[in-house]
C-alpha cells in the first residue's frame, strides 16, 4: 500500500481528505478517472448530430464540460434514463448508439494534474465491484459497447486480447477483467484499497479533533477494517470532506420470509449452484435444482443449469403472460437466450407433459415452506398445495442495497422516508446535476443507489458529481 494512503487509512490520521468514494464498481471508477484530473474538452471541428446539443456545444468552445452548465446542456434531450446529466454524458460519449450508429465519441480528454482532487476509493473486491462476483460466463444485459467507461472502449480492449462481443455482447468474466484493467491503465490504482469493508460512516463534530477553521462544511468520519490475505482485520478510520456512496445493490439479496429459508440447501446467489456443481454435490442425476423468480438473474440461473445438463423446477408468482414481466421489455434480436427461457416457461408446466426434457416451470405458485428433507411446499393458482422433492434451492428475486453503516441504515435519505430504500422505486433523493444528497450535504450518491441502474448511464452521476467536487475545492480557502 503506497504511504499517502497509509498515512490516511491509520486510526491516528485526522487530516481530511476531500473525497472518499465507497463502492469501487463501474460508478468509483468512473468518478475516479475524473477526479484524477482527467477533463473532458469537445473535439474541436467536431459536430453533434443532435443540433440542440450542437448549437449549445458551440457556445462554449474549448471550455471543459466540468465546467459549463450541466442543467443548461441537458435540457431538452430524450432517452432511456430518467437523468438529464446520464443522458447528455452518454450523448457525448455514444453521439447516435439510439439509432444504431456507431460515431466515435465527440469528446477528447486531458489530463490536467494540476485539477486532480485526492481521493481514496473503498471496495470490498478487486476494482470492477460486483462484477467479480458474477459467474464469468454469463453475458451482459446490455450491449458490450454500452460497458464502456471514458477514453477506452470495450471493443478495443477486447481486440488487442483477441476476444470479442458476442452478438454485441460481452462475457460478465470480460467485463471484470475490463474494469480492473482500465484502473491500471488510466493510473488510478494509487486511489484503490481493496478487501475494505465499511462499518460507519457519521458526521463529524469540531471536538472529534478537526479545527472548526478547516470544517466549513460537515466533515465526516468514516471507519471501517481491511481484510488481509489471511482473513485477519485491520481497523481503520479516516476524515473526508465529501463521501461518495456507490456501492450498488447486490449486497443484500431478497428473501421470501417463509419458513425453511435459512436451511443449508436454500440460497441466494447462482455462485453456490456453480460451488455445488464443483463439488459434485448436485449432478444430472440428482433431483430437481428449485429456482424461485422471473426476472433475468432467475433466467441465467436456468441457463447455466441446463447447460450442465441439471434438472430444474422453476417457480415463479407471475402469469407467463404478465407484460411487466422483463423478457417482455427485450428484444429478441438482441437477447434470444433470454426469450428462450420465457419460451420455455410459457410452453411448460409442471402438470403438462414436457417438451423440454429436465425442464419444469411453476407459473403463478407462491412457495410457503421449505422442509429439512429437501421438500419445497407450494401453493398453486388455485389455492391447493403442492410438493416438490429438490437438491437445492436458488431464491433469486432481486437484491436490495445495504447501507448499514449510515446512520437509520439511510432510511433519512431516500425520496420517501417512509418506504424502504429501492433503487428503482425509492432511490436516495439527489440534485439531478450534482447528485449531492438533498438532505445531507457532502454526502453523494451514484448508481443503482440513485436510480441508475445500468452501466451505461452511471457514468453521468459520475460527471455530475465530479463538477459538483472540483467547484468545491476551487472555492475552498487557501
Amino acid at each position: 500500500m503506497s504511504s499517502w494512503k497509509h498515512n490516511y487509512l491509520r486510526a491516528s490520521s485526522s487530516e481530511p481528505l476531500p473525497v472518499v468514494i465507497i463502492g469501487n464498481g463501474p460508478s468509483g471508477i468512473c468518478l475516479s478517472y475524473l477526479l484524477s484530473g482527467h477533463i473532458p474538452y469537445v473535439k474541436p471541428g467536431t459536430i453533434h448530430p443532435h443540433p440542440l446539443l450542437q448549437r449549445k456545444l458551440a457556445e462554449a468552445p474549448g471550455v471543459s464540460i466540468l465546467d459549463q452548465d450541466l442543467e443548461y446542456l441537458s435540457e431538452g434531450l430524450e432517452g432511456r434514463s430518467q437523468s438529464p446529466v446520464a443522458l447528455l454524458f452518454d450523448a457525448l460519449l455514444r453521439p447516435d448508439t439510439d439509432f444504431g450508429g456507431s460515431m466515435d465519441s465527440v469528446l477528447s480528454w486531458k489530463q490536467q494534474k494540476e485539477r486532480a482532487v485526492p481521493h481514496l476509493v473503498l471496495g470490498r473486491n478487486l476494482p470492477g465491484g460486483a462484477w467479480h462476483s458474477i459467474e464469468g460466463s454469463m453475458v451482459t444485459l446490455s450491449q458490450g459497447q454500452w460497458m464502456s467507461l471514458p477514453d477506452l472502449q470495450v471493443k478495443d480492449w477486447l481486440r488487442k486480447k483477441c476476444r470479442g462481443l458476442r452478438n454485441s455482447r460481452a462475457t460478465a468474466g470480460d467485463i471484470a477483467h475490463y474494469y480492473r484493467d482500465y484502473v491500471t491503465k488510466k493510473g488510478l490504482l494509487h486511489n484503490f484499497v481493496s478487501g475494505a469493508i465499511v462499518t460507519a460512516v457519521e458526521q463529524a463534530k469540531s471536538e472529534h479533533g478537526i479545527p472548526e477553521a478547516q470544517a466549513p462544511s460537515p466533515l465526516f468520519q468514516v471507519k471501517g477494517y481491511l481484510t488481509a490475505k489471511d482473513n485477519s482485520h485491520q481497523p481503520f478510520s479516516l476524515w473526508a470532506r465529501n463521501v461518495v456512496l456507490a456501492t450498488g445493490t447486490l449486497d443484500n439479496p431478497a428473501r421470501l420470509g417463509i419458513p425453511g429459508e435459512t436451511l443449508p440447501f436454500v440460497h441466494h446467489e447462482l455462485s453456490a449452484l456453480e460451488a455445488a456443481l464443483r463439488a459434485g454435490t448436485v449432478n444430472p442425476n440428482s433431483d430437481p435444482v428449485l429456482i424461485v423468480g422471473a426476472g433475468l438473474s432467475a433466467a441465467d440461473a436456468v441457463l447455466f443449469a441446463r447447460h450442465y445438463n441439471i434438472q430444474v423446477i422453476h417457480a415463479f408468482r407471475r402469469s407467463v403472460h404478465d407484460p411487466g414481466l422483463v423478457f417482455n421489455q427485450l428484444p429478441k434480436m438482441l437477447y434470444p437466450e433470454y426469450h428462450k427461457v420465457h419460451q420455455m416457461m410459457r410452453d411448460q408446466s409442471i402438470l403438462s407433459p414436457s417438451p423440454y426434457e429436465g425442464y419444469r416451470s411453476l407459473p403463478e405458485h407462491l412457495p410457503l415452506l421449505f422442509k429439512e428433507d429437501h421438500q419445497a411446499v407450494f401453493q398453486d393458482p388455485q389455492g391447493g398445495q403442492q410438493l416438490f422433492g429438490v437438491s437445492m434451492v436458488l431464491v433469486l428475486i432481486g437484491s436490495h442495497p445495504n447501507l448499514s453503516y449510515l446512520p437509520r441504515a439511510g432510511a433519512d435519505l431516500v425520496i420517501d422516508p417512509d418506504q424502504p430504500l429501492s433503487p428503482k422505486r425509492n432511490p436516495i433523493d439527489v440534485d439531478p446535476f450534482t447528485y449531492e444528497s438533498t438532505h445531507q450535504e457532502g454526502l453523494y450518491a451514484l448508481g443503482p443507489l440513485a436510480g441508475d441502474n445500468f452501466v451505461r448511464f452511471v457514468q453521468g452521476g459520475a460527471l455530475a458529481a465530479a463538477s459538483s467536487l472540483l467547484r468545491k475545492e476551487t472555492r475552498k480557502p487557501p
